[in-house]
């Protein structure tokens, strides 16, 4: 019986590199965002989706657990360093760096789930085929 690779079966990327890669693409897909319309919009939320999905594939399976807790720390870290700069991309103009931060994670919170779901779901196909 032969064994038919699946794409995951080619994740090799330490922990590091692939935190690297996350934090640098989101980075860049709100700053592309935010030239386009001015904001942070749905353009962010589709590539944060897949963000966490390519992340979940391209990691070793010694490092399951560095991507397993980073999609909602990209997205927090990356919403407070906006905050901090142009509160008014994520929230309204006058609010505070938390109020930012708090107000993106809400409007943004679809993206998040469905991200964070889909890259732990990956996490724990790639755990059970690897058996």
């Amino acid at each position: 019986m032969s064994h038919t690779r699946a794409i995951w079966d080619d994740g090799r990327e330490p922990g590091r590199a692939v935190v690297a890669l996350g934090v640098a693409v989101a980075l860049s897909a709100i700053v592309i965002n935010i030239a386009m319309v001015g904001r942070v919009s749905m353009f962010f939320d589709l590539w944060f989706v897949l963000l966490s999905l390519g992340l979940a594939v391209l990691v070793r399976p010694g490092d399951f657990f560095t991507v397993g807790v980073l999609p909602p720390l990209i997205m927090v870290g990356a919403f407070t360093v906006l905050a901090v700069d142009r509160p008014g991309a994520i929230a309204t103009a006058q609010d505070g760096v938390v109020q930012a931060v708090v107000s993106g994670l809400a409007h943004h919170s679809v993206a998040l789930v469905c991200g964070y779901a889909l890259c732990l779901a990956t996490l724990m196909a790639r755990q059970r085929a690897a058996r």
